[in-house]
Parts: C-alpha cells; structure tokens; sequence
C-alpha cells in the first residue's frame, strides 16, 4: 500500500494514477470527505487529513503503509518566519517517526538548499525535519512547473504574456507535473536507506520567449511578451491580495540572479521527457474543448 497526499492535484495525482495503472494498492489523502469519491471509484482507499499539521491524523493515514509521498500545502504567502511550514514540518516528523513507512518521497522543490531567504525556504525546512527522522528519505527537488503556464493561457489568446522571469531570452530549467509524478511514483518503489536528493529538470531550457513561441505555435497567431517591471512587483502583489510578499519577490530576485537553482552537487540527477511545446498545446486545447 502507498499513501499519496495531494492527489487531487497535479503531481499526486499523476503519481498515483502510475501506481494504480500498475497495479499497486493506493491510499488516497484527502483534506474532506467530497474530494474522496473519484479515488474510491478508482479503487484506493481514502483518508481523510483535513489538516497537514495535525500529526496524529496524519499518522493514521499512514499507518501500515509501504511508502508515503508527502507535499507541502502550497503557501505563496508566508507570514514572516514561516510558521505555517514549520507546524506541518513538525507534524509531519511526528506522524511518521509513529506510523514508520518503509519509505518516504517529499516533494520539494529547486533551491530548497539556499537558506537565502526566499519563498522557497519552505521546502527547506520541511527536508530538515524528514532527514531528522532517520528513515529512509528521498527529497526530490524539482524545476520550476512547466504547467505555470496555464497562467498565461487566456492573456496568450490577447497576443502577449507577462513574465516577472527576465530578461525574457534566459532561459532556466523546468520541468512538467508528469514527469514530476511519475518520478515520484518510481522512488516510492525503491528500496533505500538514509537521505538522498533527486533534482529534476525537463528535456530542456526554458525562456519566456520560449513559452511565447509554444503559444504562438498553438494558437497559429504571434503572441509576445510582456516584462513587469521589478519595481511594480510589490503593488501588484499586494493588490492580488497577498500580505507578504516579500518571499516571493526574493523567489523570482533568485531565479532571475541565479542563486536559485540546482545545487548539482551530492545529490542524485534526472531530466524529464515533457517539452514545453506538449504542455502549452494540452492547455489551449482543454481551454477550446
């Protein structure tokens, strides 16, 4: 039996439909009881978590697993500190030094080894929690989503992207949900002891003038883009509503500097088979349908 958490998203949902499609036994992780349906439909056992820093639940859901695949609940606005990461750090430590799988795969992300501050400390600190717990650990870092895109799709329809990724013509490493997943499904049949990172990037490099050039050959019209200027960033942010978001602004100062990325040192590297062209194409045509 694997628990997988987050499967009503896009990368726990790819990781156990592989599982399923091979056969393996799946106990789905849900927060509510009106997420759960589809999974049992599909013949997987259901838990129900209704919050990831509740380790005694937690624990439940996973007791007499073989594995587990864990993720962070996505938090793009951290209060100062982080204290929501680190209460479900802290509970997920808990949960598994009792319910002790045999394994455990977290997703992380790219950069999680830069304690630069940026929003994406949040992977940090949860991997310093699971290594802590002496089981076996797989911490698989990986690229920025190529599905970020699906962003862009209706402003692609208008003739032009935004990008807060500059300048548009550098290209940095991405990598889709699908090859995410079915790398996840793959390590959680491993047999392994200790903590090992895995960083995956897609088949290739990838610009904002390349996310323009698979929407203009999508759409069969010129599409552009658009750079937001650095110093608009903190106003649009807080006008989407975000409190603090000084984490994020530091995220794409990262990215765009180049101190966030693949540490490629001491860990374990995989490259992905989905290009962004396959990615951009499924959106617009889920978008027509």
């Amino acid at each position: 039996m694997y628990a997988i958490m987050g499967v009503t998203g896009q990368v726990g949902g790819v990781a156990a439909t592989a599982l399923l499609d091979d056969g393996h036994p799946v106990r789905a992780i849900v927060r509510s009881a009106d997420r759960a349906a589809a999974w049992r439909a599909r013949g997987c056992e259901v838990a129900i978590v209704p919050d990831a820093s509740d380790a005694r639940a937690l624990a439940a859901a996973l007791e007499g697993v073989r594995a587990a695949f864990l993720m962070n609940p996505p938090n793009y606005d951290p209060e100062p500190g982080f204290p929501d990461t680190r209460q479900v750090a802290s509970a997920f430590a808990q949960a598994l030094t009792r319910a002790r799988p045999a394994a455990v795969v977290f997703l992380s992300t790219v950069g999680a080894h830069v304690e630069r501050f940026n929003l994406l400390n949040n992977g940090g600190l949860v991997e310093h929690a699971l290594r802590d717990t002496g089981l076996p650990v797989a911490l698989l870092r990986p690229a920025w989503f190529l599905e970020n895109v699906a962003w862009d799709v209706a402003s692609a329809r208008g003739g032009a992207i935004e990008t807060y990724l500059q300048p548009p013509e550098r290209a940095i490493d991405m990598v889709s949900v699908r090859d995410i997943g079915a790398t996840a499904a793959e390590l959680l049949q491993q047999d392994w002891s200790g903590a090992r990172t895995i960083e995956l990037a897609g088949p290739a490099k990838v610009s904002p003038n390349d996310i323009a050039a698979a929407f203009t050959q999508a759409l069969g019209r010129r599409v552009g883009v658009r750079t937001v200027t650095r110093a608009d960033w903190e106003a649009r942010f807080r006008a989407q509503g975000m409190r603090h978001p000084e984490a994020r602004i530091a995220m794409l100062d990262g990215f765009n500097a180049g101190w966030l990325d693949f540490s490629r040192q001491g860990v374990e590297q995989r490259t992905g088979s989905t290009p962004i062209t396959s990615v951009v194409h499924e959106l617009v045509a889920k978008t027509e349908a």
